[in-house]
């Protein structure tokens, strides 16, 4: 099989290809613009790996030349910090929706199967337990709004014969090479490390909300490029419902010390809602990741030990 891997020197991507050991594709052709100079991410590859690296913007390369040849396309780039994408909303808009169509149009122009990750953002403001059916979504952010856009389009391009695996991640955590820390558990884990106060959200510090191992989510992304074809339209792919009170307490087994500091945000989905993952689970994926491994991983990556 050979593989095409858009942004793939972000936090998954960066996770993804240091996972890939000799033999297990034919070829793996790396796509990245460099926006984050994430060029750490390309150190050390796995030997005995054809990896190919195109530095190249989705909005303006040759997709469909670029794909020809390729059996399936990971579409990874995007904008994903959601507290800043009020500030850049037609930025966002444009790279995630308007991006993923082009990637789409060229997978579907080359007969690439794709994955497209999504996010478990999009359920918005919700209560309880939510899964794959909940209709009533309403994201709270310009980076979910167009994550949302995103899948819908996709879908649509279905009936046009794009064969897509639509995914709605949990926020992920543990460390990889190419990492990034605005999200919430490896945001507290920086903060700890460092010695600052943890910024968390007026009212939020007992909200559960969903997040996702990074190895879950390598090992999700193996899963869905097995050869049999996925027999529903989306998935949540979700490790575990956890609370910020949950986080700080699995920080806290590394980093006896820290203090908290309540900041208000400018995402107002302040009710607590948990998804489920049980419709991907049914498919025979089993999810592994832990919180205490994952919070303990960071930190060793931090702190060199």
């Amino acid at each position: 099989m050979k593989l095409a891997i858009t942004g793939a020197l972000g936090h998954i991507g960066s996770g993804l290809i240091h996972d890939i050991r000799s033999g297990e594709f034919d070829e793996v052709l790396l796509v990245d613009n460099l926006a984050t100079q994430r060029y750490c991410s390309l150190f050390r590859l796995p030997r005995g790996v054809s990896f190919r690296f195109v530095e190249a913007d989705i909005l303006t390369a040759d997709l469909s030349a670029m794909f020809r040849g390729m059996d399936a396309v990971i579409h990874l780039a995007a904008l994903t910090d959601a507290a800043n994408s009020f500030e850049r909303r037609k930025e966002v808009m444009e790279i995630n929706l308007e991006g993923t169509r082009r990637v789409a149009q060229a997978s579907l122009e080359n007969g690439c199967r794709l994955f497209f990750p999504s996010t478990t953002s999009v359920y918005g403001v919700q209560t309880g337990r939510v899964d794959e059916t909940c209709l009533d979504l309403a994201p709270q952010s310009p980076y979910a709004a167009s994550k949302l856009a995103a899948e819908r389009c996709l879908l649509d391009m279905r009936g046009e014969g794009l064969r897509v695996a639509v995914c709605r991640l949990g926020t992920i955590f543990g460390p990889s090479i190419g990492m990034r820390f605005h999200t919430a558990v490896n945001k507290f884990i920086w903060q700890a490390a460092m010695g600052q106060p943890l910024t968390v959200w007026t009212a939020a510090m007992d909200q559960k909300r969903p997040y996702l191992d990074l190895q879950d989510a390598v090992r999700a992304i193996r899963f869905i490029l097995a050869p049999s074809e996925l027999d529903g339209p989306l998935y949540n792919i979700v490790t575990l419902n956890g609370s910020v009170r949950n986080i700080l307490d699995s920080i806290r087994k590394q980093i006896p010390a820290f203090t908290v500091q309540q900041t208000d945000s400018p995402i107002m989905n302040q009710l607590s809602y948990e998804v489920s993952a049980d419709r991907f689970a049914a498919l025979g994926f089993e999810f592994r990741g832990d919180l205490d491994r994952g919070v303990a991983a960071t930190v060793e990556q931090l702190k060199g030990r």
